[in-house]
């Protein structure tokens, strides 16, 4: 991945050295030239095309942002009725996630998103212990949750 990126670089350095002018426009159009000539020149390379990683980062910042205001909007919905109805309660998870760093990165992402937090995780059956505000609703909600977090921390750690 490291070699791809030097080399989309070098293409747009070299490709602003042909035009003979120096500034952001010509280094990005150089820059997207080089990563059409890497896109074309991926199968000489051991790694998988670069940009997929950088879309996978990309995209699991985007469903971090999503989750956190959808759960903040459901948690301030449940704290500004006159009647609280919500039922808090420990529910758990069997993750697909394998490794440190994954099981560590979506506890982070559920103690992030307000109304849960992680409590235990089992390493002997991959099982993760979660505290929730609401258990009647949020379960649901949670369970996509995760799987959505689950998808987008595969798509960053592991290679596809």
């Amino acid at each position: 991945m490291f070699r791809q990126l030097v080399v989309n670089i070098l293409i747009a350095y070299l490709w602003t050295l042909l035009m003979g002018e120096w500034n952001w426009t010509i280094f990005s159009v150089g820059y997207l030239i080089g990563s059409a000539v890497v896109f074309a020149l991926r199968h000489f390379f051991p790694q998988p095309y670069y940009l997929k990683k950088v879309w996978a980062i990309i995209r699991f910042i985007y469903v971090l942002i999503r989750e956190i205001l959808t759960s903040g909007i459901f948690v301030m919905g449940q704290v500004i009725r006159p009647q609280p109805t919500f039922m808090p309660g420990i529910f758990s998870i069997k993750s697909k996630l394998q490794g440190n760093i994954e099981i560590t990165i979506i506890s982070l992402m559920i103690t992030l998103t307000p109304g849960s937090t992680v409590m235990e995780y089992s390493p002997d059956e991959n099982i993760l212990y979660i505290h929730a505000m609401d258990l009647s609703d949020e379960k649901r909600m949670m369970l996509k949750s995760i799987h959505r977090f689950e998808n987008a921390i595969m798509g960053v750690t592991r290679d596809v």
